[in-house]
C-alpha cells in the first residue's frame, strides 16, 4: 500500500514539473526553426538567370513580353511563401536612375534581405588587347611547319596539318606575323635565311618555328641522299640523316630561332614523301627515315657550334615508367594557364624528358619549366643557348597536346594581355532583388 502511494506521488510531481516548464517555454515560429537564407537565394537566382544572358536581355528590353517572362521566371524560382521586389536601375556616369520594378506583393511588404547584381547590355562588345611577342626590339614571326610533302609520327589521331591549323588559331594573336610553311621547298628557303611570303612584317631572324610532325622533322629533298646538298644532310659513313639535324641546330643558333618540338623524342626521324618515298619508319609509315637518338645529339652539337660527331647516346628518361609518377604543373604554369586561358591537364605522362646536365654540356640555360622537374629531368621546358637559339622540348607521351607547346612558348615570352574594355560606355544596369517571407507565425 505504501509503495502504491509513493508511485502516485512521484507521478504527480513529474506531471506538475512538465506542465509548469511547458507554460514558460516559448516555441519559435516555423520559419525560425528552418529559416531560408534569402540573401544567398536571391544572389543565386540572379546569377542563374544571367548564366545564359536571359537577365541581361530582359532588363534592357523595351518589350513587355520580355519583362513578363522575367516575372514568370522569378515566380518559378522562388518558394510560394516568399515575396519579392525587383528593381532595375540605369547606371551612367555614377548616377543611378530607376527604370523598372517587378513585384509579387501588393501593399506593404517586409523585405528583410536583398541581393544586387550588375549586368551589361547584350549590345556591348568587348575588346581584348594582346601585347605582341617581341625580342631585340622587334615583333617576332611565328612559322608553323605544315609541309604537304611530309608525314608525322607520334601524333596518333591527328595529322600535322590539322595540328598546324589549331596552333595557328591558338597562337597567331600573340605574334605580329604567323606563317604556315606549306612545303619542304619553303622550309629550304627559310633555312637559307630567306622570307617565304610577301608579307612586309615577316622576319626570319629571331623567329619561332613549331614542328607539328611530332618525332619527325621535314627535310628538303636537296639535303637527302643524292641531293644537291647531301653533304649537309646525309652522313654517308653512318648511313644517317643525323647530319641534317646538325645543320638544323646550326641554323637555329645562327638565326636565333626558338625551335619547338611538340611531343616525344625530338628529331628522331626525318620525312620527305617524295625523296624518301621508299623508306618507312618500321611501323609502315612511308616517306619517313629513322635517325634515332643521333638526331638530337647532332642538333645539340650544331646549336652549340661543336664539330659534328655521330653519337647514338640516348638522352631522355621515361619519368612515368622509371619513377611511377606523373609530372605536374609548376606554380607559374598554373598561373599562366589561367592568365592565357589555355587549360591542358596539369598532370601528364612524360616518357621523353630531357636531363638537366645538358646545360653544362651544351652551354644551355633551362627556362620556363611547364612541369616540376623529376630527379633532374625536365618534361617540358625551353633549353636556351647562351649565344642564341633555343629548343623548346615537350617530352610527353604519344598523342600530342598542343596546348602544352603553346603554354611553354607563352611562359617563355610572357606577353601581356590588357584587360577587356567596353566599346560602348554607359551600358550597365543594376538589378536589386529584395526578398521577404509571409506567414509562418
Amino acid at each position: 500500500m505504501m509503495r502504491t502511494i509513493e508511485v502516485v506521488i512521484v507521478i504527480l510531481i513529474i506531471t506538475t514539473a512538465f506542465i509548469t516548464t511547458s507554460y514558460f517555454i516559448i516555441l519559435p515560429s516555423p520559419r525560425e526553426v528552418a529559416p531560408q537564407n534569402l540573401k544567398r537565394l536571391g544572389f543565386t537566382i540572379l546569377k542563374n538567370l544571367d548564366s545564359n544572358g536571359f537577365l541581361s536581355r530582359a532588363v534592357f528590353s523595351e518589350d513587355e513580353q520580355s519583362w513578363s517572362e522575367l516575372q514568370t521566371a522569378l515566380s518559378a524560382c522562388l518558394p510560394p511563401n516568399v515575396i519579392y521586389n525587383l528593381s532595375v536601375f540605369e547606371v551612367e556616369n555614377g548616377v543611378y536612375s530607376l527604370k523598372r520594378t517587378l513585384t509579387n506583393f501588393v501593399g506593404k511588404g517586409a523585405f528583410s534581405y536583398s541581393a544586387s547584381y550588375t549586368v551589361s547590355s547584350p549590345d556591348v562588345t568587348y575588346r581584348r588587347v594582346v601585347h605582341k611577342i617581341s625580342e631585340n626590339g622587334k615583333n617576332l614571326t611565328l612559322y608553323i611547319l605544315n609541309c604537304e610533302d611530309a608525314n608525322g609520327w607520334w601524333i596518333t589521331g591527328y595529322t600535322a596539318q590539322t595540328l598546324a591549323l589549331d596552333l595557328y588559331n591558338m597562337l597567331s594573336p600573340y605574334f605580329e606575323t604567323t606563317i604556315l610553311v606549306n612545303s619542304t621547298s619553303q622550309l629550304l628557303s627559310l633555312l637559307d635565311g630567306n622570307k617565304i611570303t610577301s608579307i612586309p612584317t615577316e622576319e626570319v631572324m629571331d623567329a619561332v618555328i613549331i614542328n607539328t610532325f611530332g618525332e619527325v622533322v621535314p627535310i628538303p629533298s636537296e639535303y637527302c641522299q643524292g641531293g644537291s646538298r647531301e653533304s649537309e644532310g646525309y652522313d654517308s659513313d653512318n648511313g644517317s640523316y643525323a647530319r641534317y639535324c646538325y645543320t638544323l641546330g646550326k641554323k637555329v643558333n645562327q638565326y636565333n630561332w626558338k625551335w619547338v618540338s611538340i611531343v616525344g623524342y625530338p628529331l628522331y626521324y626525318v620525312t620527305n614523301t617524295v625523296a624518301l618515298s621508299n623508306s618507312q619508319n618500321n611501323y609502315g609509315i612511308y616517306g619517313i627515315k629513322r635517325v634515332g637518338p643521333a638526331g638530337l645529339n647532332a642538333f645539340l652539337q650544331g646549336l652549340d657550334n661543336k664539330a659534328y660527331t655521330y653519337s647514338t647516346s640516348w638522352l631522355t628518361k621515361d619519368i612515368t615508367q622509371a619513377y611511377k609518377v606523373l609530372v605536374h604543373f609548376t606554380a607559374d604554369a598554373y598561373y599562366r594557364s589561367n592568365y592565357y586561358g589555355i587549360y591542358p591537364s596539369p598532370y601528364q605522362s612524360a616518357s621523353r624528358a630531357l636531363p638537366e646536365w645538358l646545360e653544362n654540356s651544351y652551354h644551355l640555360t633551362i627556362e620556363a619549366d611547364v612541369f616540376e622537374p623529376v630527379n633532374g629531368y625536365h618534361a617540358a621546358a625551353t633549353f636556351k643557348h647562351n649565344s642564341g637559339g633555343a629548343l623548346v622540348a615537350i617530352g610527353l607521351t604519344i598523342t600530342p597536346d598542343i596546348r602544352i607547346a603553346a603554354l611553354a612558348l607563352l611562359m617563355y615570352y610572357c606577353p601581356v594581355i590588357y584587360k577587356e574594355t567596353f566599346t560602348a560606355p554607359g551600358k550597365s544596369r543594376l538589378v536589386i532583388l529584395q526578398l521577404g517571407e509571409m506567414g509562418g507565425v
